[in-house]
């Protein structure tokens, strides 16, 4: 493979010229993170209808055992339940339902693999943008040339990611992001770091 191998070699330097970015891997899990947030109940915990989505949602075996490994007690957990969100619990323990509500929602989207699928696009992939690392405080004489935005169609890693993701895999992570860059152009190494990433979906 061809490219620029020495372009990021020498991150450290470059960065100490205050060239801001991430690894593209890291921009990926952001990336997959939004998108899982942005798929669950809108309204925020603070509301009444937030709050009583939240609680319908846990409660299942599933959804209780979440709650508990939050640090609610079974028998606060038997009051919320019954009183169908007329219960008003403290500010800590709606931060507490909140957590264990986005657990179980994103445990849920792996499991019935429906953010595979979602992504996949039956076998069409996602858009996907690419943003460089921002050089704007960096000093002409340090600026590495011709970095833009760029925007690709990703098809065929979405599996392999988010079981990267699910698990935690950064090391995955990474190397699928070497793929995705790699469909560039010669000068793909340039995206090793970036600002970050958007995805169609």
């Amino acid at each position: 493979m061809t490219g620029s191998p020495d372009l990021w070699s020498r991150w450290g330097e470059f960065r100490k010229f205050n060239a801001q970015g991430m690894k593209g891997g890291e921009a990926l899990i952001l990336e997959l993170n939004r998108i899982v947030y942005s798929s669950g109940i809108s309204s925020p915990i603070t509301s009444k209808r937030g709050l009583a989505a939240r609680l319908r949602y846990l409660d299942s075996t599933a959804g209780r055992a979440a709650l508990t490994e939050q640090g609610v007690s079974a028998r606060t957990i038997r009051s919320w339940m019954k009183s169908k969100g007329k219960v008003t619990p403290t500010a800590a323990n709606r931060e507490r339902i909140d957590a264990a509500y986005w657990f179980r929602r994103r445990e849920n989207l792996i499991r019935s693999g429906w953010l595979k699928r979602h992504l996949d696009n039956d076998g069409r992939g996602r858009r996907m943008e690419i943003y460089p690392v921002d050089q704007s405080h960096v000093p002409a004489e340090r600026l590495r040339p011709g970095l833009s935005q760029r925007s690709i169609t990703v098809r065929y890693v979405w599996g392999d990611l988010v079981d990267a993701w699910a698990a935690q895999d950064q090391a995955t992570v990474d190397e699928i992001w070497d793929d995705v860059i790699s469909d560039l152009d010669s000068d793909y190494n340039a995206y090793s770091y970036v600002s970050s990433v958007g995805i169609g979906a």
